[in-house]
């Protein structure tokens, strides 16, 4: 290998491994989720957004359980406002601790999978909390697409007590 090619590599390695570096202390899981009850769908109340639901409203992300024990997973919404755009993308996720069902990885584009943690959820499974281990991303989910404020401010509370900077949370608008 030429040294350009080998200096190439190395960068490619290093840009890697840093993209891959977990941030904080490990960021724990629920302890169980009986896969069949958290399917359906699941309202966006709040959310740190990736670059592609910056705008979202009326924001839902539904799941189904495939044959083969992957999820379908199909998320929508209205871009930058009720009457916007519909939006719809279609990753697929993959339980990576079957002892749980609380950690999966989402898979957007092949072959990468995205952290994709269930750290909340209550005992009726009505609300949820997805994140990530890098505490990047974050989604406040529920059964309905409104939440009491005081249920909101408590699992906004717990969001921080994870890790996250709460700061950065929004809330995505929802009007059905």
């Amino acid at each position: 290998m030429n040294i350009p090619a080998r200096h190439l590599l190395m960068l490619l390695t290093a840009l890697c491994l840093s993209a891959c570096a977990a941030k904080g202390p490990d960021m724990k899981t629920v302890a169980y989720v009986d896969l069949d009850r958290y399917m359906g769908d699941w309202y966006v109340i709040a959310n740190i957004p990736t670059f592609v639901e910056k705008g979202a409203h009326n924001a839902v992300e539904t799941y189904a359980m495939n044959p083969d024990g992957t999820i379908a997973t199909t998320f929508r919404f209205r871009k930058n406002g009720f009457d916007g755009k519909l939006k719809e993308y279609t990753p697929k996720g993959f339980v990576r601790d079957t002892a749980s069902n609380a950690l999966w990885g989402m898979q957007f584009i092949w072959p990468f999978k995205g952290d994709f943690r269930i750290v909340y959820l209550d005992d009726a499974y009505t609300q949820t909390i997805i994140g990530r281990q890098k505490r990047d991303f974050v989604w406040i989910m529920a059964r309905t697409p409104e939440i009491p404020e005081h249920e909101l401010e408590r699992l906004i509370e717990f969001t921080g007590s994870i890790g996250y900077d709460v700061s950065k949370i929004q809330r995505v608008p929802q009007q059905w």
